[in-house]
């Protein structure tokens, strides 16, 4: 034996039953052989051995708020007085087609978040265009992540940075008096001009991603079979391009639309009288006395049903336009 054998002990069995660590103990012990064989003995059960914790998540923390908030919607009071039971009650939803003061902030952002959607589209369309076809793909990843720099901070930090952009002192006014276009600043904050800059500016990102990863996928052979073809620019565009990206369009169309139907604070920063989204409606229900939360719970729910059958409705329209380009 030499002294190198000699100083990490004894040999065999019996070094190894010294040294043996908690996880090899545990994994020769029958309760956890019985609880594996149990788990992971067909794939079914692999399935939802690892799918159990993030469906949980899931269920957990997005749809129990959704089915706490549906539940305080259809109750008379919220939360309930001491010795009186809350009772079913659907007077809240009647609310709001009974008033008709609700109906121009909810009309306002459903046409507010169309437009801001279909304007963010032609805005980051060009610039993931232009990352995931004309970059070279060692450096895409670089370009990217300057892009993505901003969204690093925060919502709030770059909301306040957005207005110190649109601000009577603010960049966009002192390069126009630089150049001597204007002679006093022109009032950009508290109008519907500073909402849709600062919503696009901040949801931008949500457009960009599926855009760009939809837009990377595209095999660059088919562009060059199409212009071996005889196709200009423009009818690879069309004919090419613009249909494989379809998918990114109906995913980055959805995101932006969804978050600026909810967007709360950006109005209320950013905008004026004339600005009130459904949002900030909303938002007073809850800023009250607690019997007019059920109203504010009834008013979210169907602002969440609209947005859905929006995007089921734009989405369907998408497949259906992917159909006939396939045929």
């Amino acid at each position: 034996m030499t002294e190198i054998d000699a100083a990490r002990g004894p040999a065999g069995p019996e070094r190894n039953a010294g040294g043996v660590s908690v996880w090899a103990r545990l994994a020769r012990s029958p309760a956890y052989r019985g609880l594996a064989t149990l788990t992971m003995s067909t794939p079914r059960r692999q399935f939802w051995a690892l799918a159990v914790l993030p469906i949980l998540w899931v269920v957990f923390t997005h749809f129990a708020p959704l089915v706490q908030m549906l539940r305080v919607s259809l109750l008379d009071a919220y939360p309930p007085t001491i010795g009186k039971d809350p009772e079913f009650s659907v007077e809240h939803y009647r609310v709001f087609f009974e008033d008709q003061l609700f109906f121009a902030p909810y009309m306002r952002t459903l046409i507010f978040s169309t437009t801001l959607t279909f304007c963010t589209l032609l805005i980051v369309y060009p610039v993931a265009y232009f990352l995931a076809r004309h970059v070279r793909r060692d450096r895409q990843i670089l370009f990217l992540l300057l892009l993505l720099i901003p969204f690093w901070a925060g919502e709030i930090i770059r909301s306040f940075a957005m207005m110190l952009v649109l601000g009577n002192n603010g960049a966009i006014n002192i390069v126009l008096r630089w150049v001597g276009l204007i002679d006093r600043p022109i009032p950009f904050m508290y109008t519907p001009f500073a909402v849709s800059v600062a919503i696009i500016y901040l949801t931008s990102l949500y457009m960009l991603l599926p855009l760009y990863s939809a837009l990377e996928k595209i095999p660059q052979n088919y562009l060059e079979a199409g212009a071996d073809l005889g196709a200009g620019a423009w009818t690879r565009f069309w004919r090419i391009t613009l249909p494989l990206s379809l998918d990114g369009i109906a995913a980055g169309c959805t995101l932006v639309f969804l978050i600026s139907t909810g967007v709360y604070a950006i109005p209320v920063l950013f905008g004026g009288p004339n600005t009130t989204t459904f949002a900030e409606t909303i938002a007073g229900f809850f800023h009250v006395a607690g019997d007019r939360w059920p109203t504010g719970a009834a008013f979210s729910i169907i602002m969440l049903l609209t947005a859905l059958a929006v995007t089921g409705v734009f989405n369907r329209g998408i497949r259906a336009l992917q159909k006939d380009k396939h045929r």
